[in-house]
C-alpha cells in the first residue's frame, strides 16, 4: 500500500498514512478536525544508512555467481588472446625466415 502525505489547512499539521490506492482521500485532520489536502509525495526511494553500502550488496546469490562466472570467462579469454597474438608474431617471423632461405 502506498503512503500518502496530508496537510491540514487549519492547523498546518502534516501527517502520513498508509492507504489503498482505491481508498478515498481523507477529509478531516486527526488533530483538529479541519479540512486536509493530500500532498504530492516523492514516492519510495532506496535509503542506505551507514557507511559501506553499495547497490550491488543486495543482489541475489544466483546473480552474483553468474556475474562472477562471466567476469572469470572474460579474464581467461583475454589471456588466451594475448598468448595467441604473441605466438602469431613468432610464427610469422619464422615462416618469413624459412621462405627467404628456401629462395
Amino acid at each position: 500500500m502506498p503512503t500518502y502525505e496530508y496537510v491540514c489547512e487549519k492547523c498546518d499539521h502534516e501527517f502520513e498514512i498508509f492507504q489503498s490506492i482505491k481508498a478515498d482521500p481523507l477529509k478531516d485532520c486527526p488533530k483538529c478536525k479541519g479540512k486536509v489536502r493530500r500532498m504530492i509525495g516523492t514516492g519510495a526511494g532506496i535509503i542506505f544508512k551507514g557507511s559501506g553500502f553499495y547497490e550491488t550488496d543486495y543482489r541475489s546469490e544466483s546473480y552474483k555467481s553468474g556475474a562472477k562466472k562471466e567476469s572469470d570467462s572474460k579474464k581467461s579469454s583475454s589471456k588466451s588472446d594475448s598468448k595467441s597474438k604473441s605466438g602469431n608474431k613468432s610464427n610469422s617471423s619464422k615462416s618469413a625466415g624459412k621462405s627467404s632461405s628456401s629462395d
